[in-house]
C-alpha cells in the first residue's frame, strides 16, 4: 500500500531517513565547530537559526499549514503533527552557511539579508521535489481537493507559496540579526540578540503569509505565483543595488562550513532524484534539477578556488 493517495512513490529505502537526519547533525556540529572558534555572536546566531527554523515548522504544522513530515528518529510533537529535530538543524545550517558566503561582500544589512534568501532558495530547490517524492515530508493536493496535482502542481508538486515562505524566512532572521548587531556593544547583548531577532522575524512573517497574503489574493487576485516572483525580483534587485553602493572591495573567507553545506544539500539530493527513480518521471523537473544544482556550483566555486583575500578597504553602513 502506498504511503499516500495519488502519489506514485512507496516508502524510501529503510538507510533513506536515518541517514538524511544523521547527516544534518554533522553539517550542525561543522557549522558549531566553526561558530564556536569564531565567538559567542557567531555561536548565538546558529543557535537563533535552529529555534528560529524549529518555531516556524511548528507552528505551520500544528496550524495545518498543508503539509506533515515523516518520521524521524528525534521528532518533537504529538504525532502526526510532531516535526523531525533535524529540520530544524538544516534551517540552522543553511541560513548560517549562507551568511559565511555573503560576509565576503561587504553588503549593506538589507543587501545581505537578500543575497541569504537567494542562497537558502537555491539549495530548497534542489532538496524539495526529492525530499517530497521520499516522503520526508507530504503536501496534501487530495485534501485540498486537487488530487490529480500531487505531482504536476504549481513547482513539480511543490506550492509556490514554500518558496515565497523559504525567502521570507532567511530574509527576516538574517536581516533583524544583522541589524540588532549593529546597535550591540558588549559580547553578553550580542548572545541575546538572535531571541529579538526570532521574536521580530516571526512576527513579520505571521504578517506577510497571513493577513498580507490574503488581503493580496481577496483585493487583487494575486496569487502565491505572482508573490513568489515579485519577491524574487524585489530581492535582486536589492543585491544588485547592494553591489552598487558598497564601500569596500570584497573580502575572502571561506571556511567548509560555508561550502561544505550546500555542496552536501545539492549532490545528496540530485543523487536521490536518480537513486529514487524520480528522474525519469518529468525531464523538465530533472532537468531544472541539474541546472539548479550547476548554478549552485557555479555561484561558490569562484570563492572555493580563490587564493588571495582582497584588502578591506572602509566600513559600509
Amino acid at each position: 500500500m502506498l504511503p499516500f493517495a495519488n502519489m506514485p512513490y512507496g516508502n524510501a529505502p529503510v538507510y533513506c531517513f536515518p541517514l538524511t537526519e544523521i547527516c544534518m547533525y554533522l553539517l550542525l556540529l561543522l557549522c558549531g565547530w566553526h561558530a564556536m572558534k569564531k565567538g559567542t555572536a557567531q555561536v548565538a546566531w546558529l543557535l537563533g537559526a535552529l529555534c528560529f527554523g524549529l518555531l516556524l515548522e511548528y507552528v505551520n504544522v500544528a496550524t495545518n499549514s498543508g503539509y506533515v513530515y515523516g518520521q524521524f528518529w528525534l521528532m518533537l510533537g504529538k504525532a502526526p503533527r510532531n516535526i523531525p529535530f533535524c529540520i530544524g538543524c538544516g534551517w540552522a545550517v543553511i541560513i548560517y552557511s549562507s551568511r559565511l558566503f555573503t560576509d565576503n561582500f561587504a553588503l549593506p544589512a538589507w543587501a545581505a539579508a537578500a543575497l541569504d534568501s537567494l542562497l537558502a532558495l537555491n539549495i530548497d530547490v534542489s532538496m524539495d521535489v526529492v525530499a517530497y517524492r521520499l516522503h520526508m515530508w507530504h503536501w496534501d493536493w487530495a485534501g485540498r481537493g486537487y488530487p490529480a496535482e500531487t505531482l504536476t502542481g504549481q513547482w513539480f508538486g511543490v506550492p509556490y507559496a514554500n518558496f515565497y515562505g523559504w525567502l521570507l524566512v532567511v530574509f527576516f532572521y538574517s536581516f533583524f540579526s544583522r541589524l540588532l548587531e549593529k546597535a550591540a556593544v558588549k559580547k553578553m547583548w550580542k548572545a541575546t540578540l538572535p531571541l529579538l531577532s526570532i521574536i521580530l522575524s516571526q512576527a513579520a512573517l505571521c504578517l506577510s503569509l497571513f493577513p498580507l497574503a490574503n488581503l493580496l489574493k481577496q483585493a487583487f487576485g494575486i496569487s502565491s505565483m505572482h508573490r513568489l516572483l515579485a519577491l524574487l525580483i524585489i530581492l535582486m534587485l536589492l543585491v544588485a543595488i547592494g553591489f552598487a553602493r558598497r564601500n569596500k572591495k570584497s573580502a575572502h573567507y571561506f571556511p567548509p562550513a560555508a561550502w561544505v553545506v550546500p555542496l552536501w544539500f545539492h549532490l545528496y539530493f540530485v543523487t536521490w532524484l536518480f537513486l529514487g527513480g524520480f528522474s525519469g518521471e518529468n525531464s523538465r523537473m530533472t532537468l531544472f534539477s541539474l541546472l539548479n544544482v550547476m548554478a549552485g556550483i557555479f555561484i561558490h566555486l569562484p570563492m572555493l578556488i580563490k587564493k588571495r583575500p582582497v584588502t578591506i578597504l572602509a566600513e559600509t553602513c
